[in-house]
């Protein structure tokens, strides 16, 4: 599987392209999906471009993107930058008119469990975001909902990209032969394409995106998503 993150928590500060609107993210998902992308992580954002997880957003967008690309799953982020109090998004999820195929929860951070349970009841898929360099394998792995997740979502934090390959196997390494979920492993910046080959020669699932990195494999600067993608289909072969 190869999942498109389109935008992410980033602005258009540091990407001009970054699709913001529900209008733009629909484009960018579509042009990703005809390039190869399989699945769909993103972020709602207000107007301002500010990360949320206010109903009427998350519906706009998830609504727009689905109408682009029919029958290709799409997720959203929880975040907790999108906002900070736990209870806060265990409320905005229970009040979403339009749910997602699947949403994103950091286990490191607080409220994990409470807002996964939260999307569990309303039949919400979870992307376990498991950060190395964080409590969060150990969370995880001795959660009760551990056994229930879509995926594991291995987010690599060194983005280093001379020791970004060594972090990613020591994290699946924490998260042990005995996972239950499948894996989806990522990192950012200079370390998304080493590891992202890694991903590739360990049979994985992977993700690429303007969230994730804003350059090509050989350096050049990224103009959208689409060129991510066709990249990475390029580096990981036909067979992935």
């Amino acid at each position: 599987m190869l999942q498109v993150c389109p935008n992410g928590a980033r602005d258009r500060r540091a990407c001009p392209n970054l699709p913001i609107s529900p209008a733009e993210l629909a484009a960018a998902v579509r042009e990703a999906v005809a390039a190869g992308a399989t699945d769909v992580h993103l972020h709602p954002k207000t107007p301002e471009g500010a990360d949320t997880l206010i109903p009427d957003h998350v519906a706009a967008a998830v609504t727009a993107v689905r109408e682009a690309v029919p029958g290709i799953p799409v997720g959203v982020t929880t975040g907790a930058w999108a906002a900070p109090d736990p209870r806060q998004r265990v409320e905005l999820i229970r009040s979403w008119s339009v749910l997602p195929d699947h949403a994103s929860v950091n286990w490191h951070e607080d409220g994990a469990e409470e807002v996964a349970e939260a999307l569990l009841e309303r039949g919400v898929g979870i992307e376990a975001g498991i950060f190395s360099g964080t409590p969060a394998p150990r969370r995880f792995l001795a959660s009760p909902l551990a056994g229930g997740v879509l995926r594991v979502l291995a987010e690599v934090t060194d983005t280093d990209p001379r020791t970004a390959r060594a972090a990613a196997r020591t994290l699946l390494g924490e998260l042990g032969d005995g996972l239950r979920a499948p894996v989806l492993l990522h990192a950012e910046d200079g370390a998304a394409w080493p590891v992202l080959r890694l991903a590739g020669e360990l049979g994985l699932a992977t993700r690429i995106g303007l969230e994730d990195v804003l350059e090509l494999p050989d350096g050049t600067p990224a103009t959208t998503n689409a060129e991510l993608v066709r990249a990475a289909r390029a580096v990981l072969g036909p067979a992935h």
